[in-house]
């Protein structure tokens, strides 16, 4: 691990929780802080400095610092213990937090910033830091249950290892129970191997669960002699994931799934179930890529 959170900020509301978060979990860590803050040239050359018909205190170069200056405040407010930086990077928000994921062993964002359209559910940020960046990204929706479990899905296929071990180690840090919920129906289970060549090739309900929670342990099998602190919980849904992860949502204080998982388009870095949790989870998610958008060694 890098020993670095990266939060970024733009003086929203939403990026001050962002920021409240991104404390808490460098704490947890043990890491460093480091607030960013993408700034874009303004366009007609508008000067950066105060007007000279204005306030000597006043200008954009102000303005920046002083949201910035509140976040690091806040930051300490809520981790007193925790070390914090803070940058002002020249550059538009997406490239500027997705080359800063490059160094980072979390970025947090708002679920919404300024400027985003009203009736949207979460920014372009946080969807494209979810696509691109190049570490796990934490998107701080609702507050979740102080006391819940973290909640991870499980779909089995390779892509979502890196999910659950990120979210074992997040149920490690936070002493908290760890769900692991996996959903199937008769239209996406596979089918199992026929014990009776004469068996009709229809299988019943009770053997495709069966399977289904046998791909669920296989899925957990290593992570948890890796974290034996961690209590684990298997949850197998017959029903649709983006339901049934939303539903879990709402007693969790954590979710975690992976960007993509079975049944992906070749060439999509977000899946369905993935944006769905962005948009409409009741507690913060966080989305970890499994092909090589973390950097080796990452949970």
């Amino acid at each position: 691990m890098s020993g670095l959170v990266v939060v970024g900020v733009d003086g929203s509301a939403s990026s001050l929780a962002a920021v409240g978060a991104a404390a808490e979990e460098a704490r947890r860590r043990g890491a460093e802080l480091r607030v960013v803050h993408a700034f874009l040239w303004p366009a007609m050359h508008v000067p950066l400095g105060p007007s000279p018909l204005g306030p000597p205190g006043g200008g954009l170069q102000a303005t920046v610092e002083k949201l910035v200056a509140e976040a690091v405040e806040h930051a300490g407010s809520v981790a007193p213990d925790v070390e914090v930086s803070h940058a002002v990077v020249t550059g538009e928000p997406l490239t500027v937090l997705e080359a800063q994921s490059r160094d980072a062993e979390l970025v947090v964002v708002g679920s919404r910033g300024m400027g985003g359209f009203v009736g949207l559910l979460v920014g372009s940020t946080a969807v494209h830091l979810s696509s691109h960046g190049q570490c796990p990204v934490l998107v701080v929706r609702e507050t979740g249950a102080p006391d819940g479990p973290v909640v991870v899905g499980v779909d089995g296929s390779p892509r979502g290892a890196k999910a659950i071990g990120f979210a074992f180690a997040e149920a490690s840090l936070r002493g908290a129970e760890l769900v692991a919920l996996h959903s199937w129906t008769t239209w996406n289970a596979p089918a199992p191997p026929l014990q009776d060549e004469k068996a009709p090739y229809a299988s019943g309900p009770d053997e495709l669960r069966a399977g289904e929670e046998r791909l669920l342990a296989e899925a957990l099998a290593g992570h948890q002699e890796r974290y034996p602190g961690v209590k684990v919980r298997h949850e197998v849904v017959h029903g649709g994931t983006r339901e049934a992860l939303i539903e879990a949502s709402r007693t969790a204080r954590l979710l975690v799934v992976g960007a993509r998982g079975r049944g992906g388009f070749t060439g999509l870095l977000l899946g369905s179930v993935s944006q769905a949790m962005l948009h409409h989870a009741h507690c913060p998610v966080v989305v970890v890529r499994g092909d090589g958008g973390e950097k080796d060694g990452d949970a």
